[in-house]
């Protein structure tokens, strides 16, 4: 049953089964990327929220500091004596410098915001944290 017409039939099937295989291939590695963009947003959101809970603890640090219940300026964590920034833009690429929004009534709005360049869209990103104390706030 071995006719001429018959003989390339397989080198066919071969050249056909790469093909559906290489596309596959493609696919997998294109989840694979979008996978590490993932992981790599995830990273950096989680270090968002460490600079955040970071500012928060400075402001009771300054409350306690301050020896009472007088609401802290936001100043303690914008300012440049400790280096919020400096600690926390090794981590996230164009960090803002003053993430801690005034009070109101000894409530604080933490938005911390970066740059990512990694996606398609780039720009930047952003993450908010409210905390209240609960201090007075000066007159």
């Amino acid at each position: 049953m071995n006719s001429a017409a018959s003989k390339g039939f397989t080198l066919i099937e071969a050249l056909v089964a790469l093909l559906v295989l290489s596309i596959g291939m493609l696919g997998v590695a294109a989840m694979q990327l979008n996978a590490l963009q993932g992981a790599h947003a995830a990273y950096q959101r989680s270090i968002a929220s460490l600079a955040a809970q970071d500012a928060q603890e400075r402001l009771w640090a300054e409350m306690a500091r301050q020896g009472g219940l007088a609401c802290p300026d936001e100043g303690v964590v914008n300012g440049t004596g400790e280096g919020w920034d400096a600690q926390w833009s090794p981590f996230l690429p164009g960090l803002g410098s003053s993430p801690v929004g005034p009070p109101d009534e000894c409530e604080f709005i933490i938005s911390i915001t970066w740059d990512e360049k990694r996606f398609e869209e780039g720009g930047g990103e952003s993450f908010s944290y409210i905390v209240r104390l609960p201090g007075e706030v000066s007159p």
